[in-house]
């Protein structure tokens, strides 16, 4: 990283979440400048470091976060691929444009047909912008929507056999912190994904394995899963949609693997294994 990059000051949106805390988290321990922005942050008038108030369904905040700021890092919520998404991306790069920045890294997701177009939406600000595609993160037994079934013994889900090459989170932040703190990367997509594919079923006996309690994969149906959503207090529209992304997601069309990680990196990226032996030695799901 050239003293010039350290100088900058980056735009982490939905820094609180899997990916945004751990990138906000690396890049300060760089010297980077980070304005974590969240939901939950304060808005105050003139910072230009620290945190910020941002939400995607606000866009009124979006001009004084990305104020001063360099660089950002994009990570969409819902999903890239949810109704609205190109809409919304079209505008945040107006906005970042009209801001001066000059790089933006977006997170999408890997095999998304509808996040291409929502990527596409982007690039049209003219900034500078990489895409990382990514596959489903390993956090989201530990951090995310599975957690619970995890703790239950039981995670049901879409998926039947199909393997998915599941990256790790940290994997992930350290792919996006070497493209913010480095040249070179404009205009590319980059795909990353974990070292080798395991299906659900796996998942679920590499988790038994490292907690030491039992844990199963219950296959479902889309429909099913998108019931069981509703029954969660989803709305209807949300869980079905939802549901149909994650069918889609896991018909097989996901199942390899990419050496996007080594190549940035120059190293392998986490066995699914060792996320979850990490991730219980740590406490993931103590309770």
């Amino acid at each position: 990283m050239t003293e010039n990059l350290k100088q900058e000051t980056v735009l982490v949106t939905a820094a609180s979440g899997k990916t945004g805390r751990r990138v906000a988290e690396r890049l300060a321990a760089r010297g980077v400048n980070v304005r974590a922005g969240s939901r939950k942050g304060e808005m105050r008038a003139g910072s230009r470091k620290g945190e910020m108030r941002f939400d995607w369904e606000d866009g009124s905040g979006w001009a004084r976060a990305l104020d001063g700021a360099d660089a950002a890092y994009v990570a969409y919520y819902p999903d890239l691929a949810a109704p609205g998404a190109p809409e919304v991306m079209r505008a945040f790069g107006r906005v970042a444009a009209e801001s001066g920045v000059r790089r933006l890294v977006l997170l999408s997701g890997r095999g998304e047909p509808e996040a291409v177009v929502a990527e596409g939406a982007l690039r049209e600000s003219g900034v500078d912008l990489t895409v990382v595609r990514s596959s489903f993160f390993a956090q989201n037994f530990s951090e995310g929507a599975m957690y619970e079934g995890v703790l239950a013994g039981e995670i049901p889900f879409p998926a039947g056999e199909t393997a998915e090459p599941f990256i790790d989170a940290d994997d992930l932040a350290d792919v996006v912190v070497k493209i913010l703190t480095e040249e070179g990367h404009a205009g590319l997509v980059h795909e990353v994904t974990g070292p080798r594919p395991v299906t659900f079923g796996e998942v679920a006996a590499e988790i038994g394995r490292a907690t030491g309690r039992e844990v199963r994969y219950v296959p479902v149906s889309g429909a099913q899963y998108a019931e069981m959503l509703q029954r969660f207090g989803f709305p209807e529209p949300e869980s079905q949609w939802l549901a149909d992304l994650f069918t889609m997601l896991l018909d097989g069309h996901n199942a390899s693997v990419t050496n996007g990680v080594r190549q940035l990196l120059g190293r392998e990226p986490k066995t699914f294994a060792a996320f979850a032996r990490d991730a219980a030695q740590a406490g993931a799901w103590s309770a």
